[in-house]
């Protein structure tokens, strides 16, 4: 493989407690691949789960509304010379509001929250959007040599 052209590598799972430790070993062998140090590959792996994690507790928020419809996550990795790009999208429509699951210290800051701060620390770049149809997709962004 010609490591100056982009690959994509692209796996899909169950929105499903039971399948986000695939994804996260899935991500470590893409990771593996550019070089990362172990920190940095555990950063990737971490961020990976967290928005897994999270589109299953929207998944879960809106079983009752399709209970045929299975919700899946696909998770799209771009390798690149100097970064990786992973695109973590699943198809989960919650029923209005995520609740929260968990409060911190009284200060309202729920669970959703604090993973999505947790993605933005542990990568150089960051982003969340609503897809059409309902669902989410999380753009994580790793340099190799962050500026």
């Amino acid at each position: 493989m010609d490591n100056s052209q982009p690959s994509t590598v692209t796996l899909s799972i169950p929105c499903a407690p039971e399948f986000v430790g695939t994804a996260r070993l899935t991500i470590m062998g893409v990771a593996s691949r550019l070089g990362f140090s172990y920190d940095q590959i555990e950063d990737i792996r971490l961020a990976v789960g967290e928005a897994c994690t999270n589109a299953i507790a929207r998944a879960k928020q809106g079983g009752a509304a399709n209970p045929e419809r299975q919700p899946q996550i696909t998770i799209r990795s771009r390798i690149e010379p100097t970064q990786l790009t992973v695109e973590v999208e699943d198809n989960a429509v919650a029923v209005g509001e995520v609740q929260p699951e968990i409060v911190v210290d009284g200060d309202g800051t729920n669970s959703h929250e604090l993973g999505a701060l947790l993605m933005e620390i542990l990568v150089d770049d960051f982003s969340i959007e609503e897809v059409d149809g309902g669902g989410t997709r999380v753009r994580l962004v790793k340099r190799t040599n962050p500026e």
